[in-house]
């Protein structure tokens, strides 16, 4: 156990175990559950709770199965109180974490929004990650291009969008490398899973944001 009660859990390695399919994979493809002190599941997005970690691969199915199946409690070796609407809540979380990201990577310089302002950014070179909204007409959508070796995801709405940047709605947005770029590749890859998106998140040829 750590300073502050909490243990070494997500400190002693890069992989976790998936209480539903058996499989072990690096962290940033599952989601971190906890048993909160009146013994209810709960997501922990952030990966900071105190406890022993429960963790399931960031896929819908994966987690409405590990709720229908009692996993949580086997996990635990305790009775524990689940959510009937835990994905919901996960995915709900996610999009804030998300949202939250693009925020932050806005308001340091590192983001942009708005159609031409993107367009001038992927001609220059400066996009490494490009965000559409689902929601976005499909024929504006195609007439931007992810650059090579740049990741691309569909899994916010416009009104998500616009809230990571301070508008009402937002259809095309665009991050610049470096800082927090792989957070937020990893967070769309996370709520890609428990939403089903146009387009998803997809690669270039290299798979990682500098």
């Amino acid at each position: 156990m750590t300073r502050g009660g909490r243990t070494k859990d997500r400190d002693d390695g890069a992989e976790r175990r998936c209480i539903v399919t058996g499989e072990t994979q690096p962290k940033g493809g599952l989601i971190r559950f906890v048993v909160g002190p009146g013994g209810e599941i709960a997501p922990d997005i952030l990966e900071k709770l105190p406890g022993r970690g429960i963790w399931v691969s960031a896929d819908r199915a994966a987690i409405e199965k590990a709720v229908a199946k009692n996993l949580f409690a086997r996990a635990a070796r305790a009775p524990v109180t689940v959510p009937a609407d835990l994905a919901d809540r996960v995915e709900a979380g996610l999009v804030r974490r998300l949202t939250d990201l693009i925020a932050l990577k806005r308001k340091a310089g590192e983001a942009v929004a708005g159609f031409e302002k993107v367009k001038d950014w992927l001609a220059a070179g400066n996009v490494a990650v490009l965000l559409q909204a689902t929601d976005g007409s499909e024929r504006g959508k195609s007439k931007l291009w992810t650059p090579t070796g740049a990741r691309y995801f569909s899994v916010l709405t416009a009104r998500e969008l616009g809230l990571a940047f301070g508008r009402q709605s937002v259809i095309h947005g665009a991050l610049a490398a470096g800082g927090l770029a792989p957070r937020v590749v990893e967070g769309a890859a996370k709520l890609q899973g428990l939403r089903k998106a146009d387009g998803g998140v997809s690669a270039g040829k290299d798979d990682g944001v500098a």
